[in-house]
Formats: structure tokens, sequence, C-alpha cells
């Protein structure tokens, strides 16, 4: 019986690999391969490249990126769950565990925030 309900997955798992590796097989048979000097330099907006085009950026514009991000996420989490909330008004045990889920949610990225601001992850520098 189990083996019965999982062999559409285990189809659509197999087709789907089988579907990426021949088109991308496929696209490097197919596509032309003629390296030049001036596809290989590196894009600036259609000027000439000046310096080296790797360079190393602080690790603090990473971190900064992803504490904006985790807050960012939270705001898209928490619109429609306010939205939604007022549409438990009828199920006051759904709209108390709604409230209760967001109210852990809320707190464990408080804890991250508290953290970041210990360790002085917001102070630009």
């Amino acid at each position: 019986m189990i083996a019965k309900d999982f062999l559409a997955v285990a189809i659509f798992i197999i087709v789907g690999i089988a579907f990426s590796v021949i088109s991308l097989l496929a696209a490097w048979f197919i596509r032309p391969h003629r390296p030049s000097e001036e596809k290989l330099t590196t894009y600036e907006c259609g000027k000439d490249p000046v310096g080296p085009a790797w360079l190393q950026f602080r690790v603090g514009y990473y971190i900064y990126a992803l504490v904006f991000l985790i807050f960012d996420v939270e705001a898209v989490f928490l619109f429609p769950w306010a939205a939604k909330l007022f549409g438990f008004s009828k199920n006051h045990s759904l709209a108390v565990l709604g409230f209760v889920d967001m109210v852990i949610f809320v707190a464990v990225l408080a804890v991250g925030l508290v953290w970041a601001y210990k360790k002085g992850v917001l102070e630009w520098k």
C-alpha cells in the first residue's frame, strides 16, 4: 500500500531529474564554443575594467544584510498573519493558537536581534 502511494512521487522525481540532466547535456552539445579574450574579460557597465575583478569585502556587509533579510521575512509572515487573525474571531481557540505561534516566532527573532546587537553586528563601522 505504501509503495503504491509513493509510486507517483518517485515517477515525478525521476522525470524531473531526467529532464534536467537531458536539458543540460543537450545545451552543452548544441552550444557554440568560441572563447576569446573579449568574452573572458569582466563586464562593468560597458567600460573596460580597472583593477582586479576579485575584491574582498568586509564580512560586516553580509551580516548586516542577513539581519535585514531575517526581519524582512518576519514582516512577510507578520502581515498575512495579522489579517488572518481577525478571521479567526469566530473560533476563539484557533485565534489564541495563532497568536501564541506568532508570539513564539517573534520572540525567537527578538532573541536573534538581541544577540546581533550584543555582538556589535548592527554597528556600522
